[in-house]
């Protein structure tokens, strides 16, 4: 089973989301299903997400 280190810094962006979250009352499966989904999108696009543009 995979664990995330506790280490690791966490991002302006992360930790901005992860506040959103909390205070909207989200789960926590839910909360990590949608940064899961931030992570492979930024992947996806090969740098972070808040440099996406349409």
């Amino acid at each position: 089973m995979a664990t995330l280190s506790t280490d690791a810094p966490i991002s302006p962006l992360r930790q901005r989301m992860q506040h959103d979250m909390f205070m909207r009352g989200l789960g926590s499966h839910t909360q990590q299903d949608y940064v899961r989904h931030v992570r492979r999108f930024a992947v996806f696009l090969g740098r972070s997400p808040d440099t996406a543009t349409g």
